[in-house]
């Protein structure tokens, strides 16, 4: 299994998330973060499954919830790019 490291912007990308999560009802942002730790895990078994999505990028969708978790393999470690909603503009995330 690969290490991993998330991008400070991927950090704010969660926070953000799951807080959104947590004022709808209480311990779904926790169940969110259950999910992204989910993918997260199968990408760093499975990093190349995914698909490409721009240049090195790769995109894993996350169990119940509308997000995906974009990232690269740089030196044999997943880098965590950011968690976007799946209705978010597509390019937004490029410039990471």
């Amino acid at each position: 299994m690969l290490p991993y490291r998330i991008r400070p912007e991927a950090e704010a990308d969660l926070n953000e998330i799951y807080w959104w999560y947590e004022r709808r009802r209480e311990g779904l942002g926790a169940d969110f973060l259950l999910c992204f730790e989910e993918a997260l895990e199968k990408t760093r078994r499975h990093h190349d499954l995914y698909p490409l999505v721009h240049k090195t990028a790769r995109r894993a969708w996350m169990r119940r919830f509308p997000y995906g978790l974009f990232y690269t393999v740089e030196e044999e470690t997943v880098i965590v790019i950011g968690v976007f909603h799946a209705r978010r503009d597509p390019h937004c995330w490029q410039s990471r």
